[in-house]
Order: C-alpha cells, then structure tokens, then sequence
C-alpha cells in the first residue's frame, strides 16, 4: 500500500525528471541558427543573381550581356529542380552501397522528407536549400570562361550533365562522408568542391570551344559600372557564403566573416597595386578582379583560420591570381574570357593548401584536427585538389564531346557570333 506522503513525492519526482529526459532525448531546434542560415541562403543565391551575372554582364560586348544574365538565371532553375530531383540526396546522403564515391536515394524528390526533421539543430530542408544554392551558383561560374561563342542549348545539356557527374560525386567526397572527407580533407565552404572544380572545368571548356573571334584583341566591356555593382553584391552575398557555412550564429559564424573580409580587401589592393606598377594606372577592374580573388582564394579556409592568416591569403591571391591571369591570356593566349581558372581555379587551389598552414593555432587558427601536422593535413589537402581536377578535367571534356555529338557542335555559327548571342540566341537586345 502506498501512503500519501510516498504518493506525493513520486509524482513530484515524475515531473521533475520525465522533462529532463525528454529534453535530453530530443533535439532542440534553434531558431537562431536557423534564420542566420535561411538569410545566408538569400545570400549566396543573391550572389548568382544578380551579382555574378552583374559582375560577368557587364564586362562583356554589349552584344553579350543579356546572354550571360539569360545563362545565368537558367543555370539556377535547372540544377535547382535537379538537386530535388536527387541531387542532394546522392551528395548528402547515404544507403546506396557506394557510401564512399555516391550517396544514396533517400532523399529522391525528399520521398521520405519529415517536416519536423533536423539537421543538427536547424530543420534539415533549410540545410537543403543552404546546400542548393551552393549548387546553383558553382556552374554559373563557368559562363565566364565561354562568353559569346556557346550555343545555349548545348550549355543547358553540359550544366546539366557537369551537375551530376561532377558536381555531386565531389560534393559527397568531401562534404557528404565521401573517402576524402574520411581522410580528413578541410574544406569549409567550397574551394575544392566549387572553385577548383568549376576552374579546371571551365578552362578545358574554354580550349575545347575555341577563342572568340578577334582574341587576343582587347573586347571593350560595355559597363564597368555594372561589373563594379555585381563585385559588390558577390562581397556582400559572400559572407553567406563563407559565414553561413558554420549553420550557427556564434563566434564561429563572426570569425569566418572578418576573415572573409580581410582576405578580400587584402587581394583587391595587391592586384590594384601590381597593375598600377605594371601599367600606370590602378584600373576599377584590376580592384574588383582583385577583391573577388581574395573572395575564393579565402573560402576553403575562412572557417579554419584567423584574420592574420586572411590576409596572408588575400595578399597570396591578389598576386598570383594576377600573374596567372597574365600569363594564360598574354602567353599562351587561352581564351578563359573572364579569368575563371586564374581567379577561381588557381585562387580555391591555393586557399585549400594555405587552409592546412594558417589553420594550425600557432599561426593563429583555430587548429587542426586531432593527430593532423601541417605537412600531413598539406598533403590531404594536395591529394584532394589534384584528385578533384583530374576528375574535373576529364569528366568535362568527356561531357563536352558528348554534346558536340548530341547536338552537332556546342558553338554558335560565324553568323551567330558576329551579331552576338544576345539576337542569335535570344532575340533580345
């Protein structure tokens, strides 16, 4: 028989203790976390559009532009509805019996989607979103290297097939529980995954299209206010970018952004001061270019470093960012129309190297992970980058024949080219 006294007390017990433990049991949402990462999603896809197709638009022939902001504003359509379809399913998770090159099917069209779900401590269809935008944006970076000579066709079929057989097996090595990542590959919000792949590609897609006609002559771009406009919404839209990958709104999330910052200032100056000694004068775009160098150079390792190692990195990135720019137009004239390889390719190379020096505590990071050196985290992050280009390289040739094949030749007519795609291929102007 229990008397009241023992009655009272294990009803007090019981609603002390059952809360705990369900409160211990469940994952508590943070509505915090969760704005910061829905506003750095509004961030990077801000960056798309306008802000790279600005920063592009306004740096080709006026007979161009409206191609590039077309091309644009379809690359983010057709890889968003791609990364539901199964994109992010085959990059982000797991279950299909080739965890360590694809993901699995779990979440084809989010069939098993529960509303309620969470990523850690944000609902995992914001974490879905985070990561389409870093979908969407990473072949738009492309469009510079082929500007006016593309038919646009041809480029829906290559985004497409880049997404799928580049894109998300690289993004599931290194980000999704691929066999990078498990060798202990850091890269914090996407030099190897975005730049490097995206670079490298874009430079083979380049030389397998041809230069435009009249290269290596000077193109007079038609609006450097546009360029300077879209710079600064890539800046801004940046710190999505970078910050928003910590999913927190913390310390963490304000470290990564001043690195961001400081990287990018740091290369805008370097790149403006190499082209005032160079040529007399320090150009408006020498200094966007420049900022946008510092922009990617610094993203594999923004998370990981402190504000000194930023501007180690921007510095690194205005110079040699330049240098290679030079030297792949005024050298061995390769039409990359826009400099993606040098700025993008060549500057996510370097940040993802620099990320395992400058992110040791001793130069001010915030350290490694457990039993990592700098020469062995150097050497994953060597492998990594060496492994993604050579991938890249050779899936993005191998996609380039097959639409040449499928759509007898991915360039525009003589014709076409002359009057410029903006008319050929649009019939706008």
């Amino acid at each position: 028989m229990f008397s009241l006294k023992k009655i009272f007390i294990y009803a007090i017990l019981f609603l002390t203790i059952c809360p705990a433990i369900q409160a211990a049991e469940t994952q508590q949402l943070n509505s915090g976390n969760t704005a910061w990462v829905l506003i750095s999603t509004a961030l990077i896809l801000f960056m798309a559009i306008p802000g790279l197709s600005m920063f592009y638009g306004g740096l080709v022939r006026d007979k161009n532009k409206l191609s590039i902001y077309m091309q644009c504003f379809t690359i983010v359509c057709v890889v968003s509805i791609l990364w539901l379809c199964f994109g992010y399913s085959f990059a982000f998770t797991n279950g299909g019996g080739f965890e360590p090159f694809v993901g699995g099917y779990s979440r084809v069209f989010f069939n098993s989607y529960i509303i309620d779900k969470l990523h850690g401590d944000i609902p995992e269809i914001s974490f879905f979103g985070f990561q389409m935008m870093f979908a969407v944006i990473t072949p738009a970076l492309m469009v510079g290297a082929i500007v006016g000579r593309m038919k646009f066709s041809a480029l829906i079929l290559f985004v497409a097939l880049w997404t799928i057989f580049v894109y998300i097996p690289v993004c599931h090595w290194i980000w999704g529980g691929g066999w990078l990542q498990q060798l202990g590959v850091i890269d914090f919000a996407g030099g190897i995954v975005i730049h490097t792949s995206a670079g490298v590609s874009a430079i083979v897609a380049a030389i397998f299209i041809g230069r435009r006609r009249g290269f290596p002559k000077f193109m007079q771009p038609n609006s450097i206010a546009i360029t300077v406009m879209g710079a600064g919404m890539l800046w801004v839209g940046w710190f999505g970018f970078n910050a928003g990958s910590v999913l927190a709104a913390n310390s963490h999330a304000a470290q990564t952004l001043i690195a961001t910052h400081v990287s990018a200032a740091a290369a805008g100056v370097t790149w403006f001061v190499i082209d005032w000694i160079r040529s007399g004068k320090p150009t408006v775009i020498g200094i966007v270019t420049g900022a946008v160098a510092g922009l990617a150079s610094v993203t594999p390792a923004s998370g990981y470093i402190g504000p000194f190692g930023a501007l180690v990195i921007g510095i690194c990135a205005g110079g040699l960012c330049f240098l290679i720019t030079y030297w792949i137009k005024e050298k061995i004239k390769i039409d990359d129309s826009l400099d993606v390889f040098s700025v993008h390719g060549v500057g996510g190379m370097m940040g993802s190297l620099l990320a395992a020096v400058f992110g040791a505590t001793v130069l001010g990071g915030r350290g490694l992970a457990e039993g990592m050196t700098i020469m062995k985290q150097l050497g994953v992050q060597a492998l990594a980058v060496v492994v993604v280009a050579i991938w890249s390289i050779l899936l993005t040739y191998l996609i380039l024949k097959a639409c040449a094949v499928l759509l007898k030749g991915v360039r525009v007519s003589k014709a076409d080219e002359l009057v410029g795609l903006d008319i050929s291929q649009h019939g706008s102007s």
